[in-house]
């Protein structure tokens, strides 16, 4: 594939974890395990397709409202993708940036989030974003408040972009979402403005290297006017 058509940066929103699980029988917490063992998957692919960031949406603002034995659940998974998942993560060379409200978890998922980022940040890639407690809104409610405690009236584009909790990651030429809905939740407010999206009806757990690649293959068929 022309490098010059490969998407430098693919969301992808994970959904039909839960779904998936009470179409198989089983529990909805075995849902959410399979789809963390998923994203390992996704970032193997994008690597071999030339992607240099993943950004994927694992926890919104709103999911903290699931019932508490879920969120504990998943506090459990986050723990475990930043220890153990994240020794395998590095030998791959990859590395991980967390985005998102960060203050609302706890003080030892806190800590492994600065670790995860500064034990990568040299690795040579590609770079797979963790949205954990991720909210476009929020994004950029929070950016608006950092501008207006700085005094500034005025900024362009470029200058907000800095204030986001995604300074620094490219923004999505593509945005892939699992489950079968066809709606971003608050996925990448800001950034998504021209990415090309991907509604697959396939649940999270099942998603395969065909279909990755299928899309990656029809983005590159896309003509992207970006608004001209």
């Amino acid at each position: 594939m022309n490098p010059e058509s490969t998407p430098k940066c693919i969301g992808i929103i994970l959904d039909g974890n839960r779904r998936w699980a009470k179409a198989k029988g089983l529990p909805t917490l075995e849902g959410h395990r399979r789809g963390e063992d998923k994203v390992k998957d996704i970032m193997r692919w994008a690597k071999e397709a030339g992607v240099s960031h993943v950004v994927v949406y694992a926890f919104s603002t709103e999911n903290w409202n699931r019932s508490p034995e879920e969120v504990s659940y998943l506090m459990g998974l986050f723990k475990r993708a930043l220890t153990v998942q994240l020794e395998e993560l590095k030998k791959e060379g990859f590395r991980v940036r967390c985005i998102g409200e960060r203050e609302r978890f706890s003080p030892e998922l806190q800590k492994l989030m600065n670790s995860a980022e500064r034990d990568t940040q040299d690795l040579p890639g590609p770079t797979l974003v963790l949205a954990l407690s991720y909210g476009g809104r929020a994004e950029i409610l929070t950016a608006a408040r950092r501008v207006a405690k700085e005094g500034k009236s005025e900024v362009t584009e470029q200058e907000f972009s800095s204030y986001l909790w995604s300074a620094g990651i490219p923004d999505p030429d593509l945005i892939i979402r699992t489950g079968g809905e066809k709606r971003l939740s608050g996925f990448l407010t800001w950034q998504s403005v021209y990415s090309e999206l991907f509604f697959v009806d396939t649940f999270l757990p099942d998603f395969s290297k065909e279909e990755f690649q299928g899309i990656v293959t029809e983005f590159a068929q896309r003509e992207r006017r970006m608004g001209r």
